[in-house]
């Protein structure tokens, strides 16, 4: 082989040093990877490689959600060391994007990182931040005042972020038409114990029909919302099919505040209503006294599950 064509193009194939691929197919090529993909490879493979995977077209979308999908429920994510790398990641990606940044997909991030990409991004249209002890109505109400473009969003088991938030978010946020607030489930927490700290189980959000009168009144236009576990009554689920009237899906699992007849007597007002999920769950016998509900067909109206059709 001629000296000055090693590494190079040859007649029999194509370059062997990958360091040579011009940006543009660099691109190609990382655009086909996941984030984390690219995090823990090609970013440390050289500086062109580095370089290319900083590009803006590649950080349109931040999503970690698919990874954390993917995996366990791990104590750690809970952990001040966790929450920073996701934040670190974060506002590199809203740095890269050069504005361009228009989904957010993540949990365990912080107010540090949201303000910084509420400041950077102007364009996010889903966001979604699941299980941040650590975002708060500051860094949501930055945002409401940047996103005017946001159409979906996820603030779920979040639980620092209060009603204030959600009358900032209505005001500036006009185009929502997506809204997931749901709660960890406080009937059985088992399934949380161990991982997720005693002290933020214990500040689960209690004033469900206040949020429920504020969605109604600032997000007219919802069309899908998800209040799991809420702790919402009649009166909240009133205030939402008075207000909300384009509501096409509802979900109300494990809304134990809530009869089947509260919701047969008022979605009807929801003329685009396709779907609705009701609170069906199951609490052994031995949580409740029988004297409480008085016999079986009450307790078993009013926690709408099957288990006790026998």
């Amino acid at each position: 082989m001629d000296e000055d064509n090693k590494g190079g193009d040859t007649e029999s194939g194509p370059i062997d040093n990958w360091a040579e691929l011009t940006h543009e197919c660099l691109i190609n090529i990382l655009s086909r990877l996941t984030l984390e993909e690219r995090w823990t490879g090609p970013m440390f493979v050289c500086r062109s490689w580095f370089s290319a995977c900083k590009d803006p077209i590649l950080h349109s979308v931040f999503d970690l959600q698919t990874h954390f999908d993917s995996l366990v429920e791990s104590p750690l994510w809970w952990f001040p060391d966790f929450e920073g790398r996701v934040d670190s990641m974060l506002r590199s990606v809203a740095e890269w994007s050069h504005g361009c940044l228009a989904e957010i997909k993540t949990r365990h991030c912080s107010d540090r990182s949201l303000c910084f990409a509420a400041e950077r991004c102007p364009n996010v249209e889903v966001l979604s931040i699941r299980s941040c002890r650590n975002v708060t109505d500051d860094s949501m109400c930055r945002g409401a005042f940047r996103w005017s473009q946001l159409r979906e969003l996820d603030i779920s088991y979040c639980y620092e972020i209060s009603h204030e938030s959600l009358v900032v978010i209505g005001r500036n946020c006009p185009k929502l038409k997506v809204l997931k607030r749901n709660l960890m489930n406080w009937l059985d927490p088992s399934q949380h114990i161990g991982i997720v700290p005693n002290d933020y189980l214990n500040a689960c959000p209690q004033d469900g029909d206040s949020e429920a009168a504020t969605v109604a009144i600032f997000m007219p236009n919802l069309e899908h919302l998800e209040l799991r576990f809420s702790k919402l009554s009649a009166k909240g689920l009133g205030s939402i099919c008075e207000g909300c009237l384009n509501l096409e899906c509802l979900d109300l699992s494990g809304c134990a505040n809530l009869t089947g007849r509260d919701i047969a007597n008022l979605t009807p007002n929801l003329k685009n209503l396709k779907q609705v999920i009701k609170p069906n769950f199951y609490i052994p016998r031995s949580l409740f006294h029988m004297d409480r509900y008085g016999h079986w067909s009450l307790y078993d109206e009013r926690f709408q599950t099957d288990v006790f059709r026998i």
